[in-house]
Parts: C-alpha cells; sequence; structure tokens
C-alpha cells in the first residue's frame, strides 16, 4: 500500500457540520434511489473480499453530510456519486453541479438550507457534460432568483445530449455492471466506485439550457458578487468542461480535472476516449495559473489543503496521465499491442506512493489501451485479428480442440485451483459462448468473477467481474433504462438531436426497399422538419416550403417527447385531438414500427 504523504484519513472528515449518515433517499413509488445506510458494514480493516486499497477509499466516501471547506464554501458530499458545493453570495447561495437526479439534488440542497442560512439561488454552474453533474437541476429552479444564470461550458448541450441520447442504452447497461447496480451492498458485493459510493439509480434526470456559456480561459465573471476566473478545458475529463478560480477565497474549482484517484482516459461503460495529453496540460495550465490557490474543491472526493499540498497533488495528477501517454507510445512505437502494453507498464515509484494516483476508478491497464486506441484504433497490427470469428463460434472451436466440454471444464478446474484466475475466466467463457455450459461450468465462471473482483483494486473492476458472477446465478435484470424517467432530460434536447436518435434507431434490414417521406411540425417551436428514409438510412433537415410528403404529422414537443419516451403511444393518439395528420396514417404508423426501441437488457457475459 502507498503512503499519505498528501494527507490522512482525517482530511475527508475536516470541516464537518452535519452527519447524513442515515440517509435514504426513496422515489414516490417507493423504489430506492439513494440508501447510505446500506454501507453501515464498511468499518474496520479491510476483508479478504475487498482489496485494502478500495476499502480505505470507500471507509472515506462513507463519511457523508454537509461540510466546510473554508467561510463561504461548503459542499455536500454522500448525497451522490458526484459532490454539490455552495458559495456564499451577497444576496444567497451559488451552486456548482446539481446532481444525477431531482430527488438527490432537492435532498442535498433541504439538508444544506437545514444547517444554513437560507438564501435564493443567484447562480448554478455546471462544470461539466456528465449526467452526475446537472441531471438534478430541475430541482432547484423553485429556488432560483429571478434572472439566476445558468452557467455551463461551450459544447455542454450538444455533449450532454449525445452521450446519454444516442448511446443511452447500451451505455446505460453497460453502466449497469460498471457501477454494480444490481449488486447487493455487502463485503462480498458492491462497496464502492473509487470516485464515489454509486450513482444515484432510478431518479428523474432533467437538462437546463444555459444562459451564459464559458468558452474562453481567462473568463471572468461576477455572481452574486463573488469573482470567478474560468478555465475552459475541453476534452479533458469530459468532452465540455471548465473550472474556476475564486482569487479572493484562494480556492480553486478543479470540476474534474484532478480526483483524489486515478481517473479515466477510457470509462468501461462506454464514452469516447480521452485525450491524456490534453488533460495533463490542461492540468499543468490550471496549476500555474491558479498557482496561489490554497484549497483545490473536486466534484468528487474531499477537498486538498495548502498551497504546496495542493501544488504537489496537481503535478502528481499531471504526471500520472502524462506517463501513461508517453510510456504506451513509446512501447507502441517499440511494437507492443494494447494487451503487450498493459502487462508491461507500470507507473513510476515516485506516482504509486501517493492514494490519489491509485487505480481505484481507471486503471493504468485499461487507460493505456485507450491512449493507443486514441492513436492507432481498435486494431492491434496482428492480420489474424483482422476480422475474427464471432465469439460463439470461437467458443465451439475451443471446445472441440479441448475434446469436448468435460475436458474443458477439467482444465478450468485446474487452472481455479492453481489460482490462475485470468485462464479460468477465458476457457469458461468459450464453453458459456459456444452454448454447452453445465451448471458447474457456469457455477466455476462464477466463483472466477468472484475472485477477480475480489482482487480488484478499482470500483469499476471490482462491480464488472461481480456482475458478471451474479448474471451467471441469477440472470439478467428485466429492466435497465426507465424511459420516462429520462423524459425532462429530452423535453431540453433540441429537435435535431432528438432525430438523429430515431435515426440511430431505425431498423436498416426492415427499412430495405422502404421509401417514406415524413413532414414534421411543432407549432408551439414554429419548427418544421422533413425526415425520409432513403436506402434504409433515415435522414432529416428543416422543411422550409411545402413539397411532395407521404403523411404530415403536426404535434406539441411535449407530447412528442411523451411518444419517444414511452409515456403516450402514437396509435392511441391517432384517434384523439392532440395531433394533427395529413395523408396516409398506415404509412405513418409504418415509419414509426421500423424504430427500435431498445430497452438495454441484452446479454454480456453469454450469447
Amino acid at each position: 500500500m502507498p503512503e499519505d504523504h498528501l494527507d490522512g484519513m482525517d482530511a475527508a472528515r475536516r470541516g464537518l457540520i452535519a452527519e447524513a449518515d442515515d440517509l435514504v433517499v426513496k422515489r414516490e413509488d417507493g423504489r430506492s434511489i439513494w440508501d447510505l445506510p446500506a454501507y453501515d458494514f464498511v468499518d474496520g480493516e479491510a476483508p479478504d473480499s475487498v482489496h485494502p486499497g478500495l476499502w480505505r477509499q470507500t471507509r472515506m466516501h462513507t463519511i457523508a453530510g454537509l461540510f466546510e471547506v473554508q467561510p463561504g464554501i461548503y459542499q455536500l458530499r454522500g448525497f451522490d456519486l458526484a459532490n454539490m458545493t455552495l458559495i456564499r453570495g451577497d444576496q444567497g447561495w451559488i451552486v456548482i453541479d446539481p446532481l444525477t437526479n431531482a430527488q438527490t439534488t432537492a435532498a442535498a440542497w433541504d439538508f444544506a438550507m437545514a444547517q444554513l442560512e437560507p438564501g435564493p439561488i443567484t447562480a448554478v454552474l455546471i462544470t461539466h457534460s456528465h449526467v452526475d453533474h446537472f441531471g438534478g437541476v430541475e430541482a432547484l429552479v423553485e429556488f432560483m432568483a429571478e434572472g439566476a444564470p445558468i452557467v455551463a461550458p461551450e459544447g455542454f448541450m450538444e455533449e450532454a445530449t449525445s452521450e446519454n441520447v444516442l448511446a443511452g442504452p447500451a451505455m446505460q447497461r453497460r453502466a449497469g455492471f460498471m457501477y454494480g447496480r444490481n449488486l447487493p451492498r455487502s463485503p462480498r458485493g458492491h462497496i464502492d466506485t473509487g470516485l464515489g459510493k454509486s450513482p444515484a439509480f432510478n431518479g428523474q434526470i432533467g437538462i437546463r439550457q444555459p444562459t451564459l456559456i464559458i468558452d474562453t480561459t481567462g473568463q471572468t465573471e461576477i455572481f452574486d458578487g463573488v469573482r470567478f476566473e474560468f478555465q475552459n478545458a475541453p476534452g479533458s475529463e469530459a468532452p465540455a468542461e471548465f473550472t474556476a478560480y475564486l482569487a479572493e477565497q484562494k480556492a480553486f474549482i478543479g470540476a474534474e480535472l484532478a480526483s483524489r484517484t486515478l481517473h479515466n482516459l477510457y470509462t468501461l461503460r462506454g464514452a469516447k476516449v480521452r485525450d491524456a495529453l490534453a488533460w495533463a496540460r490542461y492540468i499543468e495550465e490550471a496549476r500555474l495559473r491558479f498557482a496561489e490557490a490554497e484549497v483545490f474543491v473536486g466534484s468528487h472526493h474531499w477537498p486538498v489543503w495548502g498551497r504546496d499540498t495542493v501544488q504537489t497533488f496537481l503535478k502528481e495528477q499531471r504526471d500520472t496521465y502524462k506517463y501513461i501517454h508517453d510510456q504506451t507510445l513509446r512501447l507502441a512505437n517499440n511494437g507492443l499491442t494494447p494487451r503487450e502494453i498493459a502487462e508491461e507498464l507500470e507507473l513510476p515509484a515516485s506516482l504509486r506512493r501517493g492514494y490519489h494516483n491509485r487505480g481505484y476508478y481507471g486503471t493504468v491497464r485499461h487507460n493505456s489501451r485507450a491512449v493507443y486506441q486514441r492513436y492507432f484504433g481498435w486494431f492491434d497490427g496482428n492480420p489474424a485479428n483482422l476480422n475474427r470469428l464471432p465469439p460463439s463460434e470461437v467458443g465451439q472451436r475451443y471446445v472441440r480442440l479441448a475434446g469436448g466440454p468435460d475436458a474443458l471444464l477439467d482444465a478450468a478446474k485446474a487452472g481455479f485451483e492453481a489460482a490462475d484466475y485470468r485462464w479460468v475466466a477465458e476457457l469458461l467463457s468459450h464453453l458459456v459462448f459456444a452454448g454447452e455450459a453445465s451448471g458447474e461450468a457456469r457455477g466455476l465462471l462464477a466463483r472466477t468473477y468472484d475472485q477477480l473482483g475480489y482482487q480488484a483494486e478499482s470500483g469499476p473492476w471490482r462491480d464488472f467481474y461481480l456482475t458478471a458472477a451474479y448474471e451467471l446465478r441469477h440472470g439478467m435484470p428485466e429492466q435497465v433504462m426507465n424511459l420516462p424517467d429520462a423524459a425532462g432530460l429530452l423535453s431540453h434536447i433540441e429537435i435535431p438531436t432528438l432525430l438523429d436518435s430515431m435515426a440511430a434507431r431505425l431498423n436498416g434490414p426492415k427499412a430495405e426497399e422502404v421509401e417514406l417521406r415524413l413532414a414534421l411540425a411543432f407549432p408551439d417551436l414554429d419548427e418544421r422538419y422533413l425526415l425520409w428514409i432513403e436506402n434504409a438510412v433515415l435522414h432529416h433537415r428543416p422543411l422550409d416550403s411545402g413539397g411532395e410528403v407521404d403523411v404530415s404529422l403536426t404535434i406539441s414537443h411535449p407530447l412528442f417527447v411523451r411518444v419517444l419516451s414511452k409515456q403516450a403511444s402514437l396509435g392511441d393518439l391517432l384517434g384523439g385531438d392532440e395531433l394533427d395528420v395529413s395523408g396516409s396514417r398506415l404509412k405513418l404508423l409504418k415509419f414509426f414500427s421500423l424504430l427500435d426501441t431498445p430497452d438495454g437488457t441484452f446479454a454480456i457475459v453469454e450469447p
């Protein structure tokens, strides 16, 4: 284990005003959104089923409540995956980073106002385009003073919506693995993500159009008497992100530019690969620009206090990402493939010594692959990997090569006894994908994933392994996505982005030889679009004038969102007066019948 050369565990309790260790947040229907008492088992020394480093991190994250960072700056930690930061202004409160959903955000705000001097919200700042930092903004709207700005980085709406709408179903399914959504909270289940306890699932997610955009480093704004100097950092931890410096308070609001963990250059739920070199440069730019900072206030974890300590922290975070970047390219240029680089690359001792650089969330292994992917893509150069057989066919042939299912299972048993768990997982995964795995084989693969999970220092690695084991034993979840919960997000997304999401749902094989033109009008927005299917591709463009179409649909924007989020049925609505159809109603129904409705319940660890 590394040393505590920055600060000790007491730093996570520093400034605690009121503890929220009994915090439970539920939906109106009784479903759980957030349950801190579920982690009451986190105490004392690490059990054998948890990596000691990850256990230390989860102990720190279990300290939840309202904290005073310094006079006038407060944080709510442990109410969600991320922190919500409050800054006292002349007339009220500046809120930085609403949480994942309306319910946890409301709980955090109410908790703070019960302890602090109540006042209106005079500005809302959203540091970046990940949902755990904006999804709960709707809960704050009723408390916002008239004219209070919503501040976000350049590109925020495009990046926030493209990630959550276009790739939502697959990303949500994988996020369930990454965050252990269906695992019990226990020493043998989910304990922490390394970044925080967990995202707050099952809540209502929303978004608001920013009224002020940060697009320039050095841009200064004054909110409620508090002066902010911004750093625009697109393409760092998020595609759209900013940090800010409060010169009077000597506080660096660092967003996720730096964290008390090695972060992800590639996130296992799936997202665009991040640029490690740019990220390191942004950290250095901030370190120099805000060199007088006496405290680093992040969007996750607990602050870093002391000018020298902040400088050391930023230097080591900077060098961790740059080392992974530079050494991955060095090894790649010497002919190593991504898997070989992942086996060889290790941080130097000077960077391994700090808890804040440990792989509790990201890992050196998968971050090195991200660097490789950014420069070289998915292909490692070996032609054997250029057009590989699909997993089921590979599995069937491995089973035959091994001499049948029983022989392969015997080899896996020997590997398990030798604690060669990575090899056992590979053998038994072939057996499962061949469709010839007995109950005994599936059970052994589940036990193998258990062992890999228990050994993982990374929270997401642990949860991926343990969720795989859980699904081998219990099957897949019945539901992954709850589309009505996303209606608040969809309602603030621009129409062209919604139409892009429809195009990504078009079932190409079913649409082959279909030619169909639809005029779509939103009278409440004064917007009209032409949608047409050609060559099994759905296109759209603004419709300025009339033209020959098969059918025209006039519908309000809110009702259209209800249809897309499955809160209303187009077929049922055709008999009413809430929409207007001109032309062939059969072709309108045909058009929508060609759109898949993915629910994210596809298999991952079996065919």
